[in-house]
């Protein structure tokens, strides 16, 4: 038994150095760094509009008043399989204002991981077609480069933390990391909304 310990905790000691030596740690800093002031932007923007433009509460309401739950779903899950260009937080507050905000947070999150997963094949098909390919590995060069290093570990922080989740699927599709761990490593998604979850429901309620 001392002997398993022994050896996972050379393990996690090699992890370790092995992040540290190829920036794994410093490209997250920098990343949370660059990631950071748009959402907190994103969220002293909703404060300033619940208090001084419009109540959420309300805004959320005229939205589930005049739009229809499918309308918004489809919208989050194009978001999510193209780079998640709208903040995802938004739908999360919408979810606690629907008749089941359980449901339709689990269906939200569910949606994410599945625009996940076209992001990931998005990325497989690029290597079939040259220009998309070409365009791709320019703008994306620095994620292919890290992706290539970090493999599942960069899937789960693109899951778990304030990041582009499409932007580590698309990246994992590119490399050809393999499918079955992608999904794997992906489902941390459903942690995070698990944990932003609990939290917007308790700002919006």
């Amino acid at each position: 038994m001392a002997h398993s310990n022994s050896k996972k905790k050379n393990r996690l000691q090699l992890l370790h150095q092995y992040y540290s030596y190829t920036g794994f740690y410093t490209f997250l800093k920098d990343a949370l760094k660059k990631a950071l002031p748009p959402i907190l932007l994103v969220v002293a923007s909703i404060v300033c509009i619940h208090y001084f433009v419009i109540d959420l509460n309300v805004a959320l309401q005229y939205v589930i008043d005049n739009y229809s739950n499918f309308l918004v779903l489809s919208l989050f899950f194009v978001s999510e399989s193209i780079l998640g260009i709208i903040p995802p937080e938004l739908f999360i507050a919408w979810s606690d204002k629907t008749d089941s905000p359980i449901l339709y947070l689990s269906l939200i999150a569910i949606l994410s991981y599945a625009g996940g997963i076209v992001s990931y094949f998005t990325g497989r098909a690029s290597l079939k077609i040259t220009s998309i390919h070409d365009y791709l590995e320019v703008r994306m060069k620095k994620h292919l480069k890290n992706a290539r290093k970090w493999g599942g570990f960069l899937i789960i922080v693109g899951a778990l933390l304030p990041l582009p989740f499409a932007v580590a699927s698309l990246a994992a599709g590119m490399i050809r990391f393999e499918f079955k761990y992608y999904l794997l490593f992906g489902l941390a998604r459903f942690v995070r909304f698990a944990i932003y979850g609990a939290a917007i429901f308790s700002l919006v309620s």
